[in-house]
């Protein structure tokens, strides 16, 4: 279905996208796989080797797992790597609503669009990373990028406010005393524990969050990335 998600203030609608780390002398480089929660900001994001059915179908199925609540909406662009019978048929399963980007409408991934710049240009940059890390480059995400971002990362949140200069009208506006972590957001959500997958508590969730403090977890963050580039860089095989 061809529409923008609609999550009304639920948590569970996430954007999808692809980011490409580069071709080199003709080899392909890995792929990230950048999914955002429309609402709370939450972002996971995983490393595969190829963007093929055969390597995306069980990332995407660990990425939704990864999520601390329920997922009832999924949205990407029109790229055939989501759009395609395969995810189509997952999705279904798990009764989460897929829906796509509409022609002309470039706002509609813009979340996940925007988060592939600020968030894995930034951290895994634009060179070319050979697809055989790729396992590496997943476990770094799993372990220390995605809860770094979830747990450390401050995010802007919009707040509509009226447009002085045209009455009736709503405009959206950042603020800094807005920003907040996704787990933040996700805590201040009315109701929110009732979007909760069953295995999972704000109170767990906060507990993790606590166990490092915001420097702590950017300086494990870093030594970490450091670690990971140099092996990249210096395995051949």
């Amino acid at each position: 279905m061809r529409k923008a998600p609609a999550p009304e203030g639920r948590p569970g609608f996430i954007r999808i996208d692809s980011v490409h780390q580069g071709d080199l002398d003709g080899i392909k480089g890995l792929y990230h796989i950048n999914a955002v929660d429309c609402v709370t900001q939450w972002q996971v994001v995983a490393s595969v080797q190829a963007i093929s059915e055969a390597h995306l179908l069980s990332v995407i199925e660990e990425m939704l797992a990864q999520f601390p609540f329920e997922i009832l909406g999924f949205h990407a662009d029109n790229g055939s790597e989501y759009v395609n019978h395969r995810v189509a048929k997952m999705l279904d399963k798990l009764r989460i609503e897929f829906t796509r980007s509409r022609p002309r409408h470039s706002n509609d991934n813009g979340l996940a669009e925007t988060k592939n710049g600020a968030v894995v240009r930034k951290e895994f940059g634009y060179a070319h990373i050979h697809r055989r890390h790729a396992d590496r480059f997943d476990t770094y995400c799993r372990e220390y990028l995605n809860p770094f971002l979830n747990f450390h990362r401050p995010c802007l949140f919009a707040t509509e406010v009226a447009d002085p200069k045209k009455p009736g009208r709503i405009k959206r506006v950042y603020r800094a005393r807005d920003a907040m972590t996704p787990l933040d957001k996700l805590a201040s959500l009315p109701g929110a524990a009732s979007f909760l997958r069953s295995d999972v508590t704000l109170a767990g969730l906060q507990q993790l969050a606590r166990a490092l403090t915001d420097v702590q977890a950017a300086e494990e963050l870093n030594e970490a990335r450091q670690a990971l580039f140099k092996r990249a860089a210096t395995r051949t095989g």
